[in-house]
C-alpha cells in the first residue's frame, strides 16, 4: 500500500509543471513579474502592460496547454492552418487568431478615433508635416536593423516602434513575423510599450538638446475655431486620401477616422460609448493576453531581443529628434512663428508626447501654453505610423 502511495505521488510529480520546469521558465516568469510591477507601482501604460504581463506568466508556466507554437508553424504554402489550430488549440491560442487576422488592433483604432479631437490638426494643416516628419525614425531604423543581420521582415517589425504606437507595432509585426523569426509580435509590443511608457524620460533631453532657449520661448498665435462640417468630412476625406495612397494602411486609418466620425456626427452617442468603452476594454484585454502569450523563452531569452530593445530606443529618439528638427525648419520658414518644441509631438504617443511639448516649453516660459499647438502633430502622429505601417506592408515581402 505504501509503495502504491509513493509511486501515485512519484506519478503526480513527473506529470506536473514543476518536473517540465527550466531555468529560461523561470527567467521569464520574472520578467512577467518585472512588468506587471511597473504597471502597478509606476503606472507604465498599465492597460496593456498588467496583461502582457500576465499572458507572458501564462505562456511560460509550463504544461498549461494554453499555448502552442508549434501550431502557428507555417505549411508549404506560407499558411496558417487554423483549422488545426480551433482543433488542437488552447484558450491564447484561440484569444491569438484575433492579433493574427489583425481584428484587435483595427478595433482599438476605432476605439482611438472615439477619442481623438482633430480639431488642432485641422485649424492648423501644416501640422501634418510634422507627423510625416516624426515617422523617420521608422524608416531609420528599418536600414539599421537590416545592417545588424535582421532579415526584412524582421527589420520592419523592429523599425515600427518609433512610431510609439503599440497597436500599430503589433499590426505589422503580427502581419510580417512568422515562426522562423527571432523575435515574436510579443517582444515587440513589450519594446513599443515600454517606450511609450518612458516618453517623459525619453524626449525632454533630446527636444532640449535640439533648440535653443529662445526657440523654447516662441510663443504660437491662438487657432481658430473648427467647424462642425470641417470636423464631420475631415475622417471622411482623410480616408478616403490615405486608402488611394497606401491601400494597405485602410484597415487602420479606417477604423481610426471610423470612430471619429461616430464622435464628431453627434448622432451615435450609443455606438461611440461603446467603441470607446466597453468594445475598446474587452479587445485590449484580449490582445494584451494573447500578445503576452507569444514571449515564449526561446523568442526573448536571446541577443536578438537586446538588439530588438536598442534598436527600438534608437528607433523612437530619432523620430523625436527629427520632429523637432523640422520644427526647427518651419520656425524658420515662417519668420519665429512656430515653437520647435511642438515637433517632438509628431510620434503617435497620444498625449504623452503632446505634454513633453507643453512641459519643456512651459520650463522655458511659465506663461507659453503649447498643448493645443502640439497635439496637431501628435494626432497627425497617429496617422502618420498608420501610414508607414502601411508603407512598410507594402514593400516588404511576405
Amino acid at each position: 500500500m505504501l509503495q502504491i502511495f509513493l509511486d501515485t505521488i512519484k506519478d503526480l510529480i513527473a506529470s506536473s509543471g514543476l518536473a517540465a520546469l527550466q531555468w529560461q521558465n523561470v527567467v521569464m516568469i520574472l520578467i512577467s513579474f518585472a512588468f506587471m510591477y511597473l504597471a502597478i507601482k509606476h503606472k507604465f501604460e498599465p492597460l496593456l502592460l498588467l496583461p502582457i504581463a500576465f499572458g507572458m506568466l501564462l505562456t511560460n508556466l509550463p504544461c498549461t496547454g494554453m499555448y502552442h507554437p508549434e501550431l502557428w508553424v507555417l505549411d508549404e504554402a506560407g499558411h496558417v492552418d487554423f483549422g488545426n489550430i480551433i482543433t488542437n488549440g488552447g484558450l491564447l491560442d484561440y484569444l491569438y487568431i484575433g492579433v493574427k487576422l489583425q481584428i484587435y488592433p483595427a478595433l482599438i483604432f476605432l476605439g482611438i478615433g472615439c477619442m481623438t479631437d482633430f480639431a488642432p490638426l485641422i485649424a492648423n494643416p501644416k501640422s501634418f508635416l510634422l507627423g510625416a516628419a516624426a515617422q523617420a525614425g521608422i524608416f531609420l531604423t528599418f536600414i539599421g536593423a537590416a545592417a545588424l543581420g535582421f532579415n526584412a521582415v524582421e527589420a520592419g517589425s523592429i523599425a515600427i516602434i518609433g512610431g510609439a504606437d503599440g497597436p500599430t507595432a503589433i499590426y505589422v509585426s503580427s502581419q510580417l513575423l512568422n515562426d522562423k523569426c527571432s523575435v515574436s509580435t510579443g517582444t515587440i509590443a513589450l519594446a513599443a510599450y515600454t517606450y511609450m511608457a518612458l516618453v517623459p524620460l525619453i524626449q525632454p533631453p533630446i527636444m532640449r538638446l535640439l533648440t535653443t532657449e529662445k526657440e523654447r520661448k516662441i510663443k504660437m498665435a491662438q487657432l481658430r475655431t473648427v467647424s462642425k462640417t470641417e470636423k464631420i468630412i475631415f475622417p471622411i476625406a482623410v480616408t478616403i486620401i490615405i486608402a488611394l495612397l497606401v491601400p494597405s494602411a485602410a484597415p487602420l486609418v479606417g477604423m481610426l477616422m471610423l470612430g471619429n466620425l461616430f464622435k464628431e456626427s453627434g448622432v451615435v452617442d450609443r455606438l461611440c460609448k461603446t467603441a470607446q468603452n466597453e468594445l475598446m476594454n474587452i479587445i485590449t484585454i484580449f490582445l494584451g493576453i494573447s500578445v503576452g502569450a507569444t514571449t515564449v523563452a526561446q523568442n526573448v531569452i536571446s541577443w536578438d531581443f537586446l538588439k530588438v530593445i536598442v534598436l527600438g530606443v534608437i528607433a523612437f529618439s530619432i523620430g523625436t529628434a527629427s520632429g523637432v528638427l523640422f520644427g526647427k525648419l518651419m520656425c524658420l520658414v515662417t519668420g519665429g512663428k512656430v515653437n520647435p518644441l511642438i515637433g517632438s509631438a509628431g510620434v503617435s504617443a497620444v498625449p504623452m508626447a503632446a505634454r513633453q511639448s507643453q512641459k519643456v516649453g512651459s520650463e522655458a516660459d511659465p506663461t507659453n501654453f503649447l498643448l493645443m499647438h502640439a497635439m496637431g502633430p501628435n494626432v497627425a502622429g497617429v496617422i502618420g505610423s498608420a501610414v508607414a505601417a502601411g508603407v512598410l506592408l507594402s514593400i516588404i515581402p511576405h
